[in-house]
């Protein structure tokens, strides 16, 4: 089973995490920028954190035989601190950026006025620089949030395909299933989504256009889960293939669309029928060799 977490916060985890996940069969991995759990005080914060899920992450995944790939953003929560605004005015350089496969985590958490600016100025940047948007919808009223961000984004003229509305549940899948954006899923230990109900969703609506990610952070959070929801999708009687299309070829598909998407010898001999997986075009987007060092650390302890 080959798997890409096209929603994984790196940065959060540990080298044992990178370890246990190449094992389990994770070999692509898409890195959004996100809230570091305690408010930022300023933008050069913000480029410090850029800078190392750009550079520093990308060798430290490839240790491991991880390809690593990130999204840019101001998230929806530090979008209300006025400290943070300036932000937006560093996102056209970093959206520059081999590796940077999509402007996100966007959208809402509380649905402020503040949110609903940079989420269109951003959903904007996405089209400008002509990459994909992934956004985050909020943990509260989530059914008004879906519905307003599909409102957003249908107004900001970005093509609907090149779109993923993230942490969706049973209750606001139905709603993005029509809209054309493509659906994504965060699987949690309790809450949001388990593998189970996962399944049932994939019974209800179908593999396409489905994204199934750990969402993995600083918070209670488990990045094999991924892999967990495949073993479900098996014993539920769906086939290899329709898992490989699940945790594989949909976050390839869609994350490809920036043209960056660099899989370059990332091994895909299992794949049901042989090939599948191709990636894009361009960029060297974690493409850091095994060995060596980033900024003179070689990531190991104690010696060579």
């Amino acid at each position: 089973m080959r798997i890409f977490d096209p929603h994984i916060h790196m940065t959060s985890r540990t080298t044992d995490d990178y370890e246990r996940m190449a094992a389990a069969g994770v070999r692509a991995v898409v890195e959004p920028a996100f809230w570091l759990g305690q408010p930022r005080t300023s933008p050069d914060s913000f480029a410090d954190y850029f800078d190392s899920i750009i550079g520093w992450e990308p060798f430290r995944a490839a240790q491991f035989g991880v390809r690593h790939h990130a999204t840019i953003a101001l998230n929806p929560k530090e979008a209300n601190d006025p400290r943070c605004r300036p932000v937006l005015d560093l996102l056209p350089r970093y959206l520059e950026k081999d590796g940077v496969v999509a402007v996100g985590e966007i959208g809402y958490d509380s649905m402020t006025p503040a949110e609903d600016e940079a989420f269109a100025a951003q959903l904007a940047l996405a089209v400008d620089h002509e990459l994909p948007a992934m956004v985050h919808t909020p943990h509260r009223d989530k059914a008004r949030g879906v519905e307003r961000s599909l409102a957003v984004v249908a107004e900001s003229g970005i093509d609907p395909g090149r779109v993923v509305l993230d942490h969706l549940n049973e209750v606001t899948a139905g709603l993005v299933r029509d809209s054309g954006c493509w659906l994504g899923f965060s699987i949690y230990p309790d809450t949001k989504m388990s593998p189970p109900r996962m399944v049932e969703l994939l019974r209800l609506y179908g593999t396409e256009r489905m994204l199934v990610n750990s969402a993995a952070d600083w918070g209670r959070s488990d990045p094999l889960l991924t892999r967990a929801t495949g073993e479900a999708m098996l014993l539920a009687g769906f086939t290899a293939d329709d898992v490989d299309r699940v945790l594989w070829r949909n976050p390839v598909e869609f994350y490809a669309q920036s043209g960056r998407l660099d899989l370059t010898g990332v091994d895909d001999a299992d794949a049901p029928g042989g090939a599948g997986g191709q990636p894009g075009a361009g960029g060297a987007g974690g493409a850091a060799p095994a060995g060596g060092t980033f900024a003179g650390n070689s990531i190991l302890r104690g010696g060579s």
